[in-house]
């Protein structure tokens, strides 16, 4: 896979006689003295301008995201199936990115996320019923003889709930560290993953003959019509989960889902992504910083972008012989800190 954004912010600088960089590199000198300095490119993935799509969507730019063969047949696999994918690997291995990589090629739009945390429900993810504003509203309308305010106006899906709503091309959801959650969340998914629907509890008290309620979706200033309170996708949407292998999932959820573990990169693959990311001249000079990352990685938890963020302050005028420097930058991911 390839960007198709120009890469930035790789232009090196001149180093100085102390090998720490030159006078440009300091941006912060903590000498107390005050003034306005230009700030250099920031690294490709730590852009957060947008674009606009054929669709309207402002997305992020794309990032390169390198991927074998045989994990490509996994993703094609789920999309095919129309099953969830679960994709487990160490950190910086590409897990989330994943999900943005396939939006990006199948021109499915804006990732819809739920970063999965111990207080997560799956309420969070379907919808939100605003019943004090609602209550709150109503009193004034009512005090000032008004209408009562239509209830889809306090009713906001989540990410599950927006990617379950019917449309031509499914979105795509990325559940990310499920792992994290309470231990019944998987279970909890199996019933939605099944039936591909959900019901608003609130709007399926209204009467038979009620007009769709027009409810607000996770996507800014866009609604979704729910005919008798029921939410019933057309297509699948693409739902990538992500699990740090923290525990162990029931494997009635683990049935119903297709795996995908992504391996670390080997010295070969690290070189393909520092090149996607910051050019092929970014890998001259820098087999010491190659050789460092894999020995500390064979110690502990490295992530890849670490060694991209070295590479990165290499290119960019600075000497990461200096120990300190080094080990702030490719420190381990694991234990106290």
């Amino acid at each position: 896979m390839t960007t198709s954004e120009p890469l930035v912010g790789t232009s090196p600088r001149r180093s100085s006689s102390d090998g720490t960089g030159g006078d440009d590199w300091w941006l912060f000198r903590g000498d107390g003295e005050r003034r306005e300095v230009p700030f250099p490119a920031a690294p490709p993935w730590r852009r957060f301008d947008r674009q606009e799509t054929v669709t309207g969507d402002r997305v992020p730019y794309p990032r390169p995201y390198l991927i074998g063969p045989n994990e490509v047949e996994v993703v094609n696999a789920a999309l095919h199936l129309r099953r969830p994918l679960l994709v487990t690997g160490q950190p910086g291995t590409g897990k989330s990115s994943l999900a943005h990589a396939i939006a990006h090629e199948l021109a499915l739009g804006r990732v819809l996320q739920w970063p999965v945390n111990s207080r997560s429900t799956l309420q969070d993810a379907l919808y939100h019923y605003d019943a004090v504003g609602r209550l709150r509203e109503a009193t004034l309308r009512r005090d000032a003889d008004g209408a009562e305010p239509d209830i889809g106006q306090y009713i906001r899906l989540g990410p599950l709930g927006n990617a379950l709503v019917p449309r031509e091309r499914p979105r795509v959801l990325l559940i990310d560290e499920l792992d994290k959650g309470d231990v019944d969340l998987p279970n909890d998914l199996l019933t939605v993953f099944e039936e591909g629907e959900f019901a608003i509890s609130e709007l399926t008290r209204l009467p038979a003959s009620h007009a769709p309620v027009h409810v607000r979706t996770d996507d800014l200033d866009e609604t979704a019509p729910v005919t008798r309170g029921r939410v019933r996708c057309g297509e699948f949407p693409v739902v990538v989960i992500t699990s740090n292998g923290e525990r162990e999932f029931p494997p009635a959820f683990l049935r119903r889902c297709v795996r995908l573990d992504l391996p670390e990169p080997n010295e070969r693959r690290l070189r393909e992504i520092v090149a996607a990311h910051l050019g092929p001249d970014a890998l001259d000079d820098t087999d010491d910083l190659l050789r460092e990352f894999l020995e500390r990685r064979a110690e502990g938890e490295l992530a890849t972008d670490q060694l991209l963020n070295a590479v990165f302050l290499r290119k960019g005028g600075l000497n990461l012989d200096a120990a300190s420097l080094l080990q702030s930058v490719l420190h381990r991911l694991g234990g106290a800190v």
